[in-house]
């Protein structure tokens, strides 16, 4: 069974993948035997997690890219094609989730939100599928939230572009089927870097049936699971990553 997760000789792009939730699903993939781009703002950290991929024996390349801007996007796809030749699989990771009151968030931030969580990954997944669909097909997928569905205060611009999120993903499955595969998967809270402005409660305790925050390694397997072709008769569906989250 263990053949089914295997990814030798695939290559993954991650976007915010050089700490949290897309570090994690980068090492996991590298550890089944792909090659992996990590992509976010910050070079450094990326050539971090680089050099980690490297360490495992598979290739790591790091590429600095802000994931809501179109320009970048498309720079990001020619120097990922050009290094490596293909993508087969792309994890649209990167987002910002700021809190607070509705009538307080600013024209700027509403865009900032909108821009990074939803505008930015349609983009990279339309240039990556429409390449994918041309070549050997790839698997997609989209790093959503619960917040998505389950009504949350103060992360209303962070939860209606999740959700449009979640209809891109279905959208784009039918678009470049059968070859390319889009799914996501909405993400409970886990203890990643933004846990560290939680108080201890919310550290320590969930509303969900686990009763707990997600580890980050947590994610791992749903990723793996939507990456690989354990997963290929599995597109445009939404995976809940959650513990059992209560509406």
């Amino acid at each position: 069974m263990t053949s089914l997760f295997d990814l030798t000789g695939k290559v993954a792009l991650i976007t915010g993948g050089s700490r949290g939730l897309g570090l994690e699903i980068a090492l996991a993939f590298a550890d089944a035997g792909a090659d992996v781009i990590v992509a976010s703002r910050k070079i450094e950290n990326c050539e971090t997690a680089a050099q980690r991929i490297s360490a495992m024996g598979r290739r790591g390349l790091a590429l600095a890219v802000h994931a809501g801007k179109w320009n970048e996007i498309e720079r990001l796809v020619e120097q990922s094609y050009s290094h490596f030749n293909r993508l087969d699989i792309l994890v649209n990771n990167a987002g910002m989730s700021p809190a607070m009151p509705s009538h307080q968030v600013s024209e700027d931030l509403f865009d900032k939100v909108i821009g990074l969580n939803f505008k930015g990954p349609f983009r990279l997944a339309a240039l990556v599928a429409e390449r994918m669909a041309a070549a050997e097909g790839g698997s997609i997928i989209n790093i959503s939230s619960g917040a998505s569905w389950k009504p949350m205060p103060e992360v209303v611009p962070y939860a209606g572009a999740k959700a449009a999120l979640n209809a891109m993903t279905i959208s784009l499955a039918q678009e470049y089927a059968p070859k390319v595969r889009v799914n996501a998967i909405a993400a409970g809270p886990f203890l990643t870097d933004i846990s560290k402005a939680w108080s201890e409660e919310q550290r320590s305790r969930s509303p969900n049936a686990a009763g707990r925050p997600g580890r980050p390694e947590e994610i791992v397997t749903s990723a793996l699971y939507l990456a690989s072709p354990a997963s290929s008769y599995v597109s445009g569906t939404i995976v809940r990553c959650d513990g059992g989250l209560r509406g």
